[in-house]
């Protein structure tokens, strides 16, 4: 896939992420509102295995941690609020970096924690699944499983 297509595929899959028309709720064909489920001022924490990766992000940086890179790698993202949820994007290592956060029931498949949020997330070519949450919109589970 060509790298200019990966930010133009995210906005549409956020938008594709809402109830049709007639559903009652906000996000319908007629709601036109960018997604306000995640405040422009708070944090996000997000969180994935096979491989495993975590991380968060606030404003316009994101920090990316791997067990290879423990302490994280910093990044400069740009911040697009559409219809169904997020979408966080910028250059890791030179390497396009485009993250969705959409609202959906979430487990990471190794706690018996539920999070409010999936995060989808893109490297190059690469996809991973994982699960957001802000304070916000906390996990319910054990803090430390």
């Amino acid at each position: 896939m060509k790298p200019a297509i990966v930010p133009i595929l995210i906005v549409v899959l956020l938008a594709a992420c809402q109830p049709g028309e007639g559903a009652g709720v906000p996000g319908d064909a007629a709601d036109h509102a960018p997604f306000s489920g995640i405040a422009e001022d708070e944090t996000i924490r997000f969180a994935g295995t096979e491989p495993f990766w975590s991380g968060d992000a606030k404003g316009d940086r994101l920090t990316y941690i791997t067990p290879e890179s423990p302490g994280g790698r910093i990044i400069a993202i740009d911040r697009f609020s559409g219809r169904g949820g997020i979408s966080l994007s910028g250059l890791l290592g030179g390497t396009r970096f485009d993250m969705s956060v959409t609202p959906g029931q979430c487990s990471d498949g190794m706690s018996d924690r539920s999070y409010p949020f999936v995060a989808t997330l893109q490297i190059g070519s690469e996809i991973r699944n994982g699960c957001a949450w802000t304070q916000r919109k906390g996990f319910v589970g054990e803090e430390k499983p």
